[in-house]
């Protein structure tokens, strides 16, 4: 879901102690009750659940030999971040999952519950919670199979500090969705030009192209941080039809799929105990180009 959290990339060492940016939750407040408006503002995510949630299911059920007709997510806790209105929850509760929506934004999580009461099944297979993710890491270590942060990452205030988070909250093995929009000349005509300023196809304000992630980056964040990148899609969304289709180009936006590496069996004979090798790990991931 499009979200309250905003990005720095390329510093060495984090100073900021939130990954909530205050300015972009006082930007998606003002449209909390707007998320079920399927011509509204965002029209654009609710048309982008025909791509995600398949990629999502899809993805999980190739990893698992469990297959539960009717509700294939069935046994999957999923923690969505930056659920929004509960745009995403939604879908991946019907599929049978359990889903834990959690968003800033007091206002936006007071629209997904009231969404999810009018759905008796939903009611009880998602629970919402307005928090930032590093708020719950404590009460939640490897506690969800799935994380899904779609439409977040480019909203963030420490990206690094959120993926970090997102490693401790997910079980080993466990699985992170991402779904964002490069850094390019094409993403600012096309995201911000055409998309906010000519077609009003997103409020305008919406995203800030500073904080755009490339994938490289993204996936150097990723693989710095204890995760194994498998899959990056490029998306691509045809405004006239209102449609998402995935596409080779990464240019636009892009999906991510990249699964939590198992707790190492660190060997007495190394030098390096486990602590500083994370340190070293993470400082070089703040400095790499």
């Amino acid at each position: 879901q499009l979200s309250l959290f905003r990005i720095t990339v390329k510093r060495p060492f984090s100073t900021s102690h939130s990954s909530v940016d205050s300015k972009e939750m006082k930007k998606f407040q003002l449209l909390a009750h707007k998320w079920w408006d399927e011509e509204g503002e965002y029209a654009a995510l609710h048309s982008m659940n025909d791509i995600r949630v398949p990629f999502i299911r899809d993805t999980l059920l190739s990893m698992s030999n469990n297959y539960h007709l009717g509700n294939p997510l069935s046994g999957i806790k999923i923690l969505d971040v930056g659920c929004g209105g509960g745009l995403l929850s939604e879908p991946l509760g019907r599929l049978g999952a359990s889903v834990t929506g959690i968003d800033p934004v007091e206002d936006n999580i007071r629209t997904a519950d009231q969404h999810k009461s009018f759905d008796p099944v939903l009611a009880k297979r998602i629970q919402y919670k307005s928090s930032s993710l590093e708020e719950i890491v404590e009460e939640s270590m490897e506690t969800f199979d799935v994380i899904v942060a779609s439409e977040v990452v480019e909203h963030v205030a420490d990206l690094e500090m959120f993926i970090k988070c997102c490693s401790q909250v997910l079980k080993p093995e466990g699985s992170l969705f991402i779904t964002t929009i490069n850094k390019t000349q094409l993403s600012y005509v096309l995201g911000i030009v055409v998309a906010e300023k000519i077609m009003g196809i997103l409020p305008e304000g919406t995203h800030e192209w500073e904080k755009f992630v490339p994938p490289e980056e993204l996936e150097r964040l990723l693989e710095s941080n204890g995760f194994s990148v498998k899959t990056v899609n490029g998306m691509l969304y045809n405004p006239l039809s209102g449609s998402w289709s995935w596409m080779e180009s990464t240019s636009l936006n892009y999906a991510v799929h990249a699964v939590k590496s198992e707790a190492r069996a660190w060997s007495h004979t190394t030098d390096t105990p486990p602590e500083t090798d994370i340190q070293q790990r993470s400082a070089t991931a703040g400095t790499a180009g």
